[in-house]
Order: structure tokens, then sequence, then C-alpha cells
């Protein structure tokens, strides 16, 4: 009997928990986006494995505030920028759209930051994009702010269902 406990207690522990790992070099790009080329394909859905990963969507919101996301997007709630709390997604809500809007910009705002963010840096803010409206799983996402924000954190925000807008005519 002892043995066995001891057996299951030693397999639990190499098993470890990947939510929480902290990986020194960073996966390989997300399938369906490759070599920076920023079009993601049709034909294959992207998964961006940071999303299973607190560390990494902590990681995600660390960049958000040291990039100044915050300046256009007021904490998510939006200002100059869209809000990315909510329901409304002008550009589409999965991994592939908001990497290529972070990457390659958008029209009538969003810079293209691409050529100035490491690519890993950009899929961790995608993930924490995503937790902002609730995409993500509240095991992943940050628990806490560290700042005075007064809203809900993302591990305790509602998921939204994301809804397609047209976007701008572009000009």
């Amino acid at each position: 009997m002892k043995r066995a406990f001891a057996f299951l207690a030693t397999v639990l522990v190499l098993a470890g928990c990947y939510r929480e790992q902290r990986p020194v070099k960073a996966p390989p790009a997300a399938s369906g986006v490759a070599d920076r080329s920023y079009a993601a394909r049709e034909d294959t859905a992207v998964v961006n494995r940071y999303e299973e990963n607190a560390f990494a969507v902590s990681q995600g919101k660390t960049w958000f505030r040291a990039y100044n996301c915050n300046g256009c997007h007021a904490s998510g709630g939006g200002n100059s920028g869209p809000a990315l709390m909510d329901a409304t997604w002008r550009y589409g809500s999965d991994p592939a759209s908001i990497f290529t809007s972070i990457a390659a910009g958008r029209p009538n705002g969003m810079p293209a930051f691409g050529k100035r963010v490491p690519e890993d840096q950009i899929w961790q803010l995608v993930a924490y994009v995503r937790s902002m409206s609730g995409q993500l799983s509240g095991s992943v996402a940050p628990s806490r702010s560290d700042s005075l924000y007064p809203g809900e954190p993302e591990s305790r925000r509602e998921p939204e269902q994301p809804k397609g807008e047209a976007p701008p005519a572009e000009r």
C-alpha cells in the first residue's frame, strides 16, 4: 500500500501542471501562421498554445501595459481604440485575427507592431486580449490586477459571445 501511494505521489509530482509552466524557450509558432506573413490561412484553424498557460497569459497582461495598449484601449474598456471586454469584434475574435491586428495593424488607427514586437510576445498579447472578454478558461486567466483598476479580474468575467462587425470602409 505504501509503495502504491509513493508511486502515485511521484507520478503526480513529475507530471506537473502545464498551466503554471514557465517556459524558457518560446513554443513553436502557432499552427496556421507561418514565417511572420501575418495572413491567417482560411483552410486551417489557428491554435494559440499560450492560451493554455497561466504564466503566458499573465505575461501578455504585462506586455499590454508595457507597450501602452492601455493608451488606446483603456484597460480593455475602449477609448480611442475599440473595447476588448465586450462581444463586438470588428476584425474577428479568433487568435489569428487578433494576431493579424497586432502584427500588421488595421486601418483607421491600429498601428503595425510586427516589426517591433517579437512573435512570442504577440501571441502572449493575443492570449491576454482573449481573456479580457472571457474567451479563455478561468483557470488560466489572470485572477487579480496589479493596479487600482476597479473592474472584475479576467478570471471572473462572464464569457462574451463574439459578434462580427463589418469593417469600416477603407479609403
